[in-house]
């Protein structure tokens, strides 16, 4: 009996052994000299032979590379969704905007040039605009949102998760100031850097329900108790006006790991919905 207890229980400890392959390592962006750490995600029996898709997602403010590993189960979506999971670094507090204060803080380019070339030269990835999708909490989803919205060409599809998809209301708060400079002296750039504000480069010319509008799939998520869930209903009826496509979802949650843990695989499947299918 106690022989066959101990195969019964090797063979369920098997059939959860950890397949992914977490894997953390620091480089130089070549074209911003960015010098940060990124954690990546490899699906079980990752091969060279394959190219798989990435998706890339985005800490919020005062975290960092290892966030998403450290406190959700992210890893065991790369493995269901065959996918590569990259986590870059945002500099605690550089919002991943190209700020016109700071020269050595242009984290919109890192993450839209710089990471992604790393990691296509790096794995064996889809290269195309196909084989890409970005997601983020908080800072990171305002930062999945600018950076997207800025590069159409990079990614297929993007999602946030509590956004703080507008900073002017918090222009006091989370180091916006030290990328942005201060609110009283530099309206402007804070108007330029919210994304209600950008929201003409998704609907260039669409006067209807057209393709136009599905350049750039796009769902926001936030918990109703999020102090950040205003500037989220603000964007949500902005892009109704617009006529620009997308999903809009509100749960039971705050701001906080619980809801994200909750909320990643819903990101997962909507971003890989809109993504092509992993080529062998």
């Amino acid at each position: 009996m106690k022989h066959l207890f101990i195969i019964i229980f090797s063979l369920i400890f098997s059939a959860h052994t950890i397949a992914f392959e977490v894997k953390s390592s620091t480089f130089v962006g070549q074209k911003t000299k960015i010098e940060q750490p990124i954690t990546v995600v490899l699906p079980d029996n990752y091969s060279s032979n394959k190219r798989y898709n990435v998706i890339y997602v985005l800490h919020g403010f005062s975290g960092n590379h290892t966030d998403w590993t450290k406190l959700t189960d992210i890893e065991q979506l790369a493995d269901q969704y065959d996918v590569i999971v990259v986590n870059p670094d945002g500099n605690y507090g550089a919002w991943y905007l190209d700020s016109p204060q700071l020269n050595d803080s242009q984290y919109e380019t890192y993450i839209a040039e710089d990471v992604v070339n790393y990691i296509d030269n790096t794995y064996s990835t889809n290269r195309s605009k196909m084989g890409r999708g970005i997601t983020g909490l908080s800072m990171g989803g305002y930062g999945a949102l600018n950076v997207a919205i800025n590069n159409q060409d990079v990614f297929a599809a993007v999602t946030s998760m509590s956004g703080g998809v507008d900073l002017r209301p918090f222009a006091a708060e989370f180091g916006i100031a030290k990328v942005l400079g201060e609110y009283s002296q530099y309206p402007q750039r804070w108007d330029n850097a919210s994304i209600i504000n950008n929201l003409h480069k998704l609907a260039a010319g669409n006067t209807r329900w057209k393709k136009t509008a599905d350049n750039l799939p796009i769902m926001l998520d936030i918990g109703v108790d999020d102090f950040f869930i205003e500037q989220n209903r603000e964007l949500h009826d902005a892009l109704l006006a617009l006529r620009i496509r997308h999903d809009y979802v509100e749960r039971p949650g705050v701001h906080d790991w619980h809801y994200w843990q909750k909320v990643i695989p819903y990101q997962f499947l909507f971003l890989t919905s809109h993504m092509q299918k992993a080529v062998e």
